[in-house]
């Protein structure tokens, strides 16, 4: 199961990576235009679209590499009981924020369709396709936080996450 978990983060990830060729694309578009007196229309939005669809599908990957910010301060000053339990605490809570997250997302991508919502823009785009990255990218994010709780939960490390298992970062 964790393979298949792994796989499917990682597909997220190449999938965020798609969005984000296709942000360049549209900026790259927008100043070939204005460089050669041409406008496409929504290429704003569509730079948007990409943006918000590339974070929100990268989330569970960077989630499981360990590379959301995480804040050690009360971690380091803890025993290791205490310091499970704020483990334990601290994803139970991210785990509501996730499903909150989730369900708004895909609640939004719903309406969208079944109001038949479009952007404000001259491009007319309906909102639940750019939507469906946010969607989609808040779900995988959810079955991450859930799979890092169980195993918090069974008395494991999630090794993919564990901030001692790689030298330390400053940038």
């Amino acid at each position: 199961m964790k393979r298949a978990l792994d796989v499917l983060y990682g597909a997220a990830a190449w999938v965020a990576a798609l969005f984000m060729i296709g942000i360049l694309v549209m900026i790259l578009l927008s100043v070939t235009g204005r460089l050669f007196d041409f406008h496409v229309r929504g290429t704003d939005a569509y730079a948007g679209y990409c943006m918000a669809a590339a974070a929100f599908l990268a989330m569970a990957h960077t989630f499981k590499r360990g590379e959301h910010i995480r804040v050690m301060l009360l971690l380091d000053f803890a025993g290791p009981r205490t310091r499970h339990w704020l483990d334990i605490w601290s994803h139970v809570a991210g785990l509501l924020c996730a499903a909150l997250l989730a369900w708004f997302s895909i609640r939004l991508a719903w309406q969208s369709f079944t109001f038949h919502d479009i952007s404000q823009g001259n491009d007319a785009t309906p909102l639940w396709i750019p939507q469906i990255g946010m969607a989609l990218g808040s779900a995988i994010f959810l079955i991450a936080m859930a799979e890092s709780l169980l195993i918090t939960l069974r008395g494991g490390h999630d090794r993919r996450r564990d901030p001692g298992s790689e030298p330390a970062r400053s940038e």
